[in-house]
């Protein structure tokens, strides 16, 4: 089998007023995430850890944010494109592990939909996404509560 693993990594400006959306899930809270899409940081990470294990560029190259076509676009449209891509080029998806960075809210309540979503989206099992959020006690801009950051790892191959 031919195996490969790809990391994405991407952030988002919190803002008064927006959804707070992760992974596929709205969050109830006060601030959200400045973007041209719905701002979906976590998958935006997967989006481009997927890309990146098949060496195929990244979520900018084939979702410009600079198209109208994608603005305000739900960001699980966007993985089910990758995760489609993914299977025109003979790769299935084997897993993935995201890490949420954001001070608050608390997202423990939240992880399971948020699994349940992101595997639908790529039809794949809810066992083989992984998703963990933490807090940077206070410190970095996710910290003083300006943003969010996650990084991914995927796992792919061909059988």
């Amino acid at each position: 089998m031919d195996f490969r693993i790809g990391h994405g990594y991407d952030v988002h400006a919190l803002s008064e007023g927006l959804p707070l959306i992760l992974g596929g899930v709205e969050i109830p809270h006060s601030h959200g995430l400045v973007a041209h899409s719905d701002g979906d940081v976590a998958i935006h990470a997967i989006c481009d850890a997927l890309l990146g294990a098949a060496a195929l560029g990244d979520i900018g190259m084939h979702f410009p944010d600079t198209s109208v076509d994608f603005k305000g676009i739900d960001s699980k449209i966007l993985l089910q494109r990758v995760a489609s891509l993914l299977r025109e080029k003979g790769y299935e998806i084997g897993n993935i592990d995201c890490t949420i960075r954001l001070q608050r809210p608390k997202l423990r309540p939240h992880i399971d939909r948020m699994r349940e979503t992101l595997a639908k989206a790529m039809s794949i099992k809810t066992d083989q996404v992984s998703v963990k959020a933490t807090t940077t006690e206070h410190l970095g801009f996710e910290g003083r509560e300006e943003g969010v950051s996650v990084s991914a790892v995927a796992l792919i191959f061909r059988p």
